[in-house]
């Protein structure tokens, strides 16, 4: 894909800023498919400041009920620890390629790392 300088509008300061073909290049290659709001000046003085997510995702986010995100209750699904033969519940469908262990022995599987 071939890529063109083009003039974008910081949304911090309102000034004109060039987003050249190389930029767009390499923010494709990063997995950034939208230009960018800021000019590389306001970038960097809200790097500075730690900001944390734009006013407007961090309304998106909170638009919940009360503000905050809720998960129905999960499915659980029953399988046979593949170490002690004891009956486990587990959050994902077992498949027969793949050990499942109950809780202890994943424990200790997981400590003996």
């Amino acid at each position: 894909m071939t890529y063109a300088d083009k003039i974008l509008l910081c949304r911090d300061c309102g000034k004109s800023f060039p987003f050249t073909a190389a930029e767009q290049e390499s923010f494709v290659q990063k997995g950034h498919f939208n230009d960018p709001g800021r000019c590389a000046e306001c970038r960097a003085a809200r790097k500075a400041r730690g900001a944390g997510p734009s006013p407007e995702s961090a309304r998106a986010y909170s638009a919940g009920a009360g503000g905050g995100y809720t998960r129905g209750p999960r499915e659980l699904f029953a399988a046979t620890c593949s170490a002690c033969g004891q009956t486990a519940q587990v959050p994902f469908q077992p498949r027969n390629d793949k050990p499942v262990y109950c809780s202890n022995c994943f424990e200790q599987k997981r400590a003996a790392r």
